[in-house]
């Protein structure tokens, strides 16, 4: 499991499309670092699998599935990402509890100047609005990041300057989709709850 906060910027180095997906290599001298062959890497916030380690980076396969459902279709040569490695036992969750599996993409529709923050907000789909709730947890291209305010078609964050310098997440991002993961625990406390909000519904 990850926690949400991003360990390095890396830059995609190389694409290269086969017939089931997609192979992506990325330099990230940091994150590369102790990185060993299977171990999983969480690109934008979603979980992959380093299938080659280089000195300076790492390589992973996506299968179409994970083009389909994540942003790292639309990454080319020369975009930054956001990488993490999984969480060591004993390690220190600073963030939340994320899976790397990512729910849907939204689009960031707006990115408004508070001082020296900024509110953006990011419009998401109904199957990710359901679990969104004001001061709760979301992932937004694998940043654990507090939820400032909601409405029916989005949600808004607020990036202090450490996180707009330290990730991808700023007001270059105006207009891109990002990957989203809602708060584990809302799904958890959805599905235990249903079958007894079911049997009520039937009396």
């Amino acid at each position: 499991m990850f926690t949400g906060l991003v360990e390095e910027m890396g830059t995609v180095t190389a694409v290269t499309p086969g017939e089931a997906g997609a192979r992506v290599t990325f330099r990230a001298p940091l994150v590369a670092e102790g990185l060993a062959l299977g171990d999983s890497v969480a690109v934008d916030g979603a979980c992959l699998t380093a299938v080659e380690v280089l000195p300076d980076g790492f390589a992973v396969e996506a299968v179409a599935e994970t083009l389909r459902r994540t942003c790292l279709g639309d990454r080319s040569p020369g975009d930054r990402v956001n990488l993490e490695r999984a969480l060591p036992a004993g390690g220190r969750l600073g963030g939340h509890i994320v899976q790397g599996h990512v729910d849907a993409t939204g689009t960031v529709s707006e990115a408004v100047a508070e001082g020296e923050s900024v509110i953006m907000r990011v419009t998401a789909p109904p199957e990710v609005m359901r679990y969104v709730v004001e001061k709760g947890s979301i992932t937004v291209d694998g940043v654990s990041l507090t939820v400032a305010g909601r409405d029916a078609e989005g949600f808004r964050i607020a990036l202090i300057p450490h996180t707009m310098g330290a990730t991808t997440l700023g007001p270059a991002a105006l207009g891109r989709r990002v990957n989203l993961e809602v708060d584990l625990v809302a799904k958890y406390v959805e599905a235990l709850a249903a079958p007894y909000l079911t049997s009520r519904e039937d009396r």
